[in-house]
């Protein structure tokens, strides 16, 4: 059985370390940000995302310091979509999935350890995570909870890193290139998908 995690807890957590993909490398395909498999992340899809993020952004009250401090949002963004793709199928190809019973409970448990569901949704603000899109960043996360449990942590980087390559990833160069063996931009320091939210909590702990 799977330790619920009670910390703010989902994937994403090389968004922290404010990575930039290079602007070199693979094929370009018209119309998408990005080829994962034979799914594309197009532009449209990627700059509603941001637009999201960004109209959250403004209405929060330290919407000016969180637009100044997500000026890579779009970057960040297509890192994130890729990484979230990559960990569901990894899900899929390994008998791991997540029932709408799960995330219920799981985002009951996140709110209840984090100060509430206002407290929740400002920490994934300010990660460049809209209310809208919190669901899914934690139900990636459990997708990755129950692999580690179901394998470990280190086989489940390897088994991530191979999903990365199996689906040939594939970035615009307008946005850069993929890294694979990190599961982030090239330029990125963190490793495979360490938990974005309980970074982001211990963001929030940093002094102003």
């Amino acid at each position: 059985m799977i330790r619920r995690r009670t910390a703010l807890s989902v994937t994403a957590a090389a968004l922290l370390a404010a990575p930039l993909l290079t602007a070199c490398g693979q094929t370009a395909h018209p119309g998408a940000a990005a080829v994962v498999g034979d799914d594309r992340i197009t532009v449209s899809q990627l700059q509603q995302q941001v637009a999201d993020v960004r109209d959250a952004q403004r209405s929060s009250p330290q919407g000016e310091q969180l637009t100044a401090n997500s000026a890579r949002l779009g970057q960040d963004t297509l890192v994130r979509l890729i990484q979230y793709r990559i960990v569901e199928q990894a899900g899929k190809d390994n008998g791991v999935e997540v029932t709408r019973r799960e995330l219920q409970r799981q985002r009951a448990d996140v709110e209840a350890a984090n100060g509430g569901a206002a407290a929740v949704r400002a920490r994934f603000l300010a990660l460049g995570i809209a209310p809208d899109q919190i669901d899914r960043a934690l139900s990636v996360d459990l997708v990755r909870a129950k692999l580690d449990g179901k394998f470990g942590t280190a086989r489940t980087n390897e088994i991530l890193m191979h999903t990365s390559d199996s689906l040939h990833v594939d970035v615009n160069p307008r946005y850069g290139v993929w890294d694979g063996k990190r599961g982030t931009a090239q330029t990125a320091l963190e490793p495979w998908l360490r938990s974005a939210a309980a970074a982001a909590a211990a963001a929030a702990d940093r002094p102003a």
